[in-house]
């Protein structure tokens, strides 16, 4: 345990180091005044975040799905936060009646020609069915680098396997093979249920209302000082003994430089890397541009400190490739219910219960998400919001023949709307909307093709008082671009800095649990036997 002049630093406000403050105070027995968090922006959450008003509209870049099997820390992290001060209900439990009331089941995943088709049905050749199987039978060490276009033949990827797989968890074909792999394994009692999204889980709201700001009170509430538009710009490490330790901590305040300077027993914990660094707006008027200046924020400091210390990781791995890992989101928000009542008759799932809908024949591939309404705390009853994403956005459009990230906020709907035959209501449906596109050049470089080495261990060797949490760090057999990811490192920095001898929440590993494969079994998918015709050419009676 600590000592109680110790303090810990934790270098950006996401999600992860709004965890490891959680376990630092509940498990570690911290003071919370002697934790600092610095953040860059004047908004904590990180890439969990959102905004918005009902006249300007709102906006999130993104959103997250749960899983009862996968998020074992995240759901444990719920468990500790009451969702106001008032309450003791947690998040948790406030999370588990939310979904025991509205339940998944799409009906309009895969959508092509304008119309739903059989997503049920796979389409993964048996040459292919067998590399699968291959794949998944290999150590990671073996795949190292290689990208998943390296293992499958062009055909794969256009099965409806590939089009429900890559929109669900925004892979493409250059991404790395392991991370693929992983995905197979970690969610493999997912894939009888793909299709309908049954498994899927979500918060009440948005996830900046629902998990970062509870998270955010409970630690002021507790003492935790939030240092924020402070940017870190450097990290000083000195040798103790054979060990290396952070002993200055260098950042820039309202334009004035100034440091903190540690004790023997200070702890640092470091998002090293943002999947949001860089993110664009546009508007009904405008395109985002594409930001590519080389990032000033985590990315720099990581690339500082990795210089000569291999056991840091390796950033430009991840961040030197803006075109293979950007994409485009966009957030719409509407005043009127004319697209939100077209999209239930054609969908033919309320507004939460259909997860994703995806328009395979679109050049961006196209998906939609209609989440649970309201989607914010301070949304009025009037209101609906949803939000989409395109992994092609250097592309043309079907009907609108500019490349997505070309295109206002005005034509990427005009192009959703023309894809579900909603074109005569166009002109009555855009007077009552505000679409905000974002361009976001770093949302998906944690699956940039990478050799283990290439993300350092949480609590990297050689160190005696400092941690990597977050998305770019390496956890054995976990996946990236998940809550959980961020909170299971946070768990480990904590546990691992402070010596707690406590159980962390374990992996689930579906392939050797006897009801999935019994589940996947039921259903015929195994890659070999449901599998054998052209799957997106069967229209949906």
């Amino acid at each position: 345990m600590h000592k109680k002049s110790q303090k810990a630093y934790l270098i950006g406000a996401g999600i992860a180091s709004l965890a490891s403050a959680v376990y630092l105070i509940k498990d570690g027995e911290f003071d919370g005044k002697n934790i600092y968090i610095f953040e860059e922006a004047n908004k904590i959450g990180g890439s969990l975040d959102s905004i918005g008003t009902p006249e300007n509209g709102y906006i999130a870049r993104g959103g997250r799905m749960f899983s009862e099997e996968v998020y074992s820390c995240t759901y444990d992290l719920f468990s500790k936060i009451p969702i106001n001060e008032k309450s003791q209900k947690t998040l948790l439990d406030d999370f588990i009646e939310f979904n025991k009331g509205i339940k998944t089941y799409a009906k309009a995943r895969l959508v092509k020609k304008g119309k739903i088709i059989d997503s049920s049905v796979f389409g993964v050749s048996l040459k292919d069915s067998v590399k699968m199987i291959k794949i998944l039978s290999l150590p990671e060490s073996y795949l190292k680098d290689t990208k998943i276009s390296d293992h499958f033949s062009p055909a794969f990827f256009e099965t409806n396997f590939w089009f429900m797989w890559c929109t669900t968890f925004a892979f493409q074909p250059w991404s790395s093979v392991v991370e693929f792999k992983r995905y197979i394994l970690r969610f493999i009692q997912e894939l009888p249920r793909v299709n309908t999204m049954t498994g899927v889980r979500h918060t009440r709201y948005n996830q900046y209302d629902s998990v970062s700001i509870p998270i955010t009170n409970w630690l002021k509430k507790n003492g935790v000082n939030f240092l924020m538009e402070s940017r870190v710009s450097a990290l000083e490490f000195v040798k103790n003994g054979s060990k290396e330790q952070v002993e200055k901590i260098v950042y820039l305040k309202n334009g004035e430089q100034k440091e903190f300077i540690l004790g023997m027993n200070d702890l640092v914990f470091f998002i090293n890397g943002s999947m949001t660094t860089n993110s664009t707006f546009g508007s009904m008027t405008s395109a985002p541009t594409i930001n590519r200046e080389v990032p000033q924020d985590s990315w720099k400091i990581w690339k500082d400190i990795a210089e000569n210390r291999p056991h840091f990781g390796n950033p430009p791995v991840f961040n030197s490739q803006i075109d293979k890992s950007k994409w485009e989101s966009f957030s719409v928000t509407f005043r009127d219910c004319t697209f939100s009542n077209l999209m239930e008759i054609f969908s033919k799932n309320k507004p939460g219960t259909g997860g994703l809908t995806t328009i395979i024949d679109s050049n961006w591939l196209l998906t939609l998400v209609t989440p649970p309404q309201p989607h914010f705390i301070n949304q009025p009853d009037d209101i609906n919001v949803f939000w989409g994403y395109c992994l092609y956005p250097d592309k043309k459009g079907n009907y609108i023949h500019k490349k997505m990230s070309e295109c206002t906020g005005e034509e990427i709907m005009i192009e959703v709307c023309q894809h579900l035959g909603f074109s005569k209501d166009i002109p009555k449906i855009l007077k009552s909307l505000v679409c905000t596109p974002c361009m976001m050049p770093y949302i998906t470089s944690q699956f940039m093709p990478r050799k283990k080495e290439d993300r350092p261990k949480v609590i990297p060797d050689g160190t005696r008082n400092f941690a990597f949490i977050g998305q770019y760090c390496e956890i054995s057999d976990e996946v990236v671009f998940t809550v959980e990811q961020s909170v299971r490192s946070a768990i480990i920095a904590v546990h691992g800095l402070l010596k707690i001898k406590k159980d962390i929440p374990r992996i689930y590993h579906g392939q050797y649990d006897p009801k999935s494969l019994e589940e996947l079994l039921k259903t015929g998918i195994n890659f070999g036997l449901k599998t054998l015709m052209p799957a997106h050419e069967v229209i949906q009676k």
